[in-house]
């Protein structure tokens, strides 16, 4: 009788459990000035065998550009073909973020595996204000792009 009672209340018990699992795949994600942020819509495009990953959320854009799609690192600040971007619009002011040659710093790194049609990686930014680049600047760190779908590749 104990052995049916026993299997009777794991019974309801496994029963009541729910899963409710949360997967980011694709995400394009990282902390921006420490806080965790993380982008609404993604794309990646290809054009002239450059890569570049565009996120958004409803005020703001982040840009990713690097010279190829070739895994590696590709190091921010020193010419403005690998450069990183951010974009806000707040209360009506529009602020515009960007690395460049000897502006900001940071790195882009592509992943060696990578799934076909997609791209994945991680980066690491400080950017200036395109308006005062002694300004203040956007920080983005551990930041991660997971199977991100190549939309276009020309």
């Amino acid at each position: 009788m104990k052995k049916i009672l026993l299997l009777i209340v794991l019974a309801i018990g496994f029963s009541s459990c729910e899963d409710e699992v949360s997967f980011s795949n694709p995400s394009v994600q990282g902390e921006k000035d420490n806080v965790f942020w993380r982008a609404a819509d993604f794309k990646a495009t290809v054009i002239g065998g450059r890569l570049t990953v565009s996120a958004y959320t409803t005020f703001e854009e982040l840009t990713l550009t690097t010279s190829s799609t070739a895994p590696g690192t590709y190091i921010l600040g020193e010419n403005d073909i690998n450069a990183a971007s951010y974009y806000v619009e707040l209360d009506g002011e529009e602020t515009a973020y960007s690395t460049g040659t000897e502006l900001g710093d940071g790195e882009i790194i592509i992943d060696q595996k990578q799934e076909l049609g997609t791209i994945s990686g991680k980066f690491k930014f400080n950017a200036p204000p395109e308006s005062d680049p002694l300004g203040l600047v956007v920080n983005y760190q551990y930041g991660v792009f997971y199977k991100i779908p190549i939309v276009s590749i020309q």
